[in-house]
């Protein structure tokens, strides 16, 4: 504190000294005094400088020194390089260091290398100035990117790696999406081949807002194609055949790049022989000959043929082939109504499902055949000019029907498989050919069907009878109940007329019921025939003696009835009254006059009426 003290003394003793003449030379000539006073000196605190050489200063300063504002970009000179940093001279103060990080680049990167900078600050805390590369140059290109999209300028950009959908790119140190569809005219299918190469891009898109670039190399080459395809469709003609490379391969078919021009060659235009997917015939990036089929008014849509280029397998079908020949060949396709068989390169004949079997119900071609079995068949029309072929497998085996009536004489017993049902009957295989049909009339002789799923199931085992054999008609009339004995031949006997049995009633049924005698003979009772003899009705369960009073063998009819049990027994006591009565009125015969006295007595009382009806 005393040095602090003493020191502040001899400064003010020091400016004591200083002052003192001045103030004493204005005292002594005032006026002399403000006329020699430096103003200038006065204000700026310093000796004035000539207009020249500050001129010449400013002048040295503009050519040596940069302005440096912070967020300037500006060009500087490589003056050093460490393992680490690299020493940038912007005339500048001071020199600035930046990472080489941010020339990672620019691996040749050397001394007098003239770099763009940004001054992110002119002067840190350690009195440094702080610059950076790699800001500059993201100012920079994107300066360049607007530019370039807005003159539709080529740059190139370094293909960096893959991602969703297409490749990143760098342009100008800026990462832009170069997406899948705009890498060529064509698809691409290995998007590695482009990774790590510098290519030309043209900007197409720039979202500023989100800072994201859409660049295309596709956009570069379709104006040169475009103009190929010019020249191309302006020389396409129908029949022509051109060179093409497979571009593409679908389900449908397989287009053709003809140099700029793109063609569809259909499936069916592949191969003289029917094939399943294209790729069967064709692989991606092929070469190969087609030839023009069609194409619109505007050439847009062209149709290409690759067989038309062949001989049609019809013409170079042999003519020895002819019909009732035996040809093998591979099945290609099977449909519901039958199956196509390959007999040579191209030439197909079909099979009906009615030429695979004798077998005249319905069946599916799957039944007999699989795709891609080897089968032996029959041509049983040939058609060259229509290009067309049936086949036939059954006529390869004997036709079952040729010695059907020594196989199933009229009477004759066999067992057959149910196959199918119709509302009026039952179809049964004999054999493979031979089918019966059991009219539902047929199948019992007791039971009431309504339909034959009732009384049977397809695949069940049935002994049948022949009752009805058509050869020519190719009809067989087949019946189970014939296998067994009629029972209703004996029913006839022991349900006669006016006999009595005994039951339940099984149901009440609209207008009666129904009585169970046993398991085939089921009466029906009228209503009115339910009364029992003390005036009230049977019901379901009441067991009871039933008349006979109708019985049809014919409709399997049986009519029954209660009340005429005791009804009956009635009539008899009336009869054996009224008889009785007749009896004895015999035995007590009267005389001829009593008769003559009874019909004078009638006849004057008629006579006295008649008297007595005139008055």
């Amino acid at each position: 504190m005393a040095e602090k003290a003493n020191q502040a003394e001899v400064e003010a003793t020091d400016a004591t000294t200083v002052d003192a003449p001045v103030v004493s030379e204005a005292k002594a000539n005032p006026e002399k005094f403000l006329s020699d006073f430096n103003w200038h000196n006065y204000q700026e605190g310093i000796d004035e400088v000539d207009d020249q050489q500050l001129k010449e200063f400013e002048k040295l300063v503009a050519e040596n020194f940069v302005d440096t504002l912070d967020d300037e970009v500006v060009t500087g000179t490589v003056v050093h390089i460490s393992d680490r940093d690299a020493i940038i001279d912007i005339n500048a103060k001071s020199e600035g260091v930046i990472s080489l990080n941010e020339f990672r680049y620019n691996p040749d990167l050397k001394v007098g290398d003239k770099v763009e900078v940004l001054i992110d600050v002119r002067e840190d805390a350690t009195g440094q100035l702080v610059l950076s590369h790699r800001k500059a140059r993201v100012i920079k290109a994107w300066d360049r990117v607007n530019k370039a999209h807005e003159t539709g300028e080529i740059v190139n950009g370094f293909v960096k790696c893959r991602t969703k959908g297409g490749m990143i790119v760098d342009v100008f140190g800026i990462e832009a999406f170069l997406p899948g569809s705009q890498i060529d005219v064509k698809p691409i299918r290995d998007y590695d081949q482009y990774v790590n190469k510098t290519m030309e891009f043209k900007v197409v898109k720039i979202n500023h807002e989100f800072k994201n670039v859409v660049v295309s190399h596709k956009a570069l080459i379709e104006a040169d194609i475009e103009e190929q395809k010019k020249e191309i469709i302006g020389q396409l003609e129908k029949g022509q055949v051109l060179e093409g490379v497979v571009k593409n391969i679908t389900s449908y078919g397989v287009f053709i790049d003809l140099g700029g021009v793109d063609g569809l060659v259909h499936i069916t235009d592949l191969s003289w022989s029917r094939i399943n997917h294209p790729n069967e015939i064709v692989e991606l990036d092929q070469k190969l000959n087609v030839v023009i089929l069609d194409f619109d008014e505007n050439k847009s849509r062209i149709q290409l043929g690759l067989k038309q280029l062949s001989k049609h397998p019809w013409e170079a079908l042999a003519d020895t082939v002819k019909v009732g020949d035996k040809v093998k060949g591979k099945v290609v396709v099977i449909a519901d109504y039958g199956a196509f068989i390959e007999v040579a390169d191209g030439v197909e004949g079909l099979i009906h499902v009615s030429e695979m079997s004798w077998s005249t119900h319905l069946r599916s071609a799957q039944d007999f055949v699989s795709v891609g079995d080897e089968v032996e068949a029959v041509i049983l029309t040939l058609d060259r000019e229509d290009r067309k072929m049936s086949l036939g497998i059954k006529q390869l085996t004997a036709d079952p029907w040729t010695d059907i009536t020594t196989k199933y004489p009229l009477g004759s017993k066999h067992t057959g498989v149910v196959r199918n049902f119709t509302n009026f009957g039952v179809f049964v295989e004999l054999e493979e050919g031979i089918d019966g049909l059991i009219y539902i009339s047929d199948l019992s002789w007791t039971k009431k069907i309504k339909h034959p799923s009732e009384f049977c199931a397809v695949g069940d085992k049935l002994d049948v009878i022949v009752l009805e054999l058509d050869v020519e008609g190719r009809k067989l009339s087949l019946g189970h109940k014939q296998t067994t004995e009629n029972p209703w031949d004996k029913y006839e006997t022991d349900f006669a007329l006016e006999t009595v049995h005994t039951a339940e009633i099984s149901e009440i049924v609209d207008k009666g019921a129904t009585v169970e005698f046993n398991e085939d003979i089921v009466a029906f009772v009228p209503s009115r025939h339910l009364e029992k003899e003390d005036g009230s009705k049977l019901k379901k369960g009441d067991s009871a003696e039933f008349k006979i009073i109708e019985f049809n063998k014919e409709f399997k009819r049986v009519v029954a009835s209660h009340t005429a049990i005791f009804k009956a027994e009635e009539v008899a006591n009336v009869k054996a009254a009224v008889k009785k009565a007749a009896t004895a009125a015999a035995e007590a015969k009267p005389t001829l006059g009593d008769a003559n006295d009874a019909l004078q007595a009638l006849k004057d009382k008629m006579d006295g009426k008649t008297t007595k009806a005139k008055k």
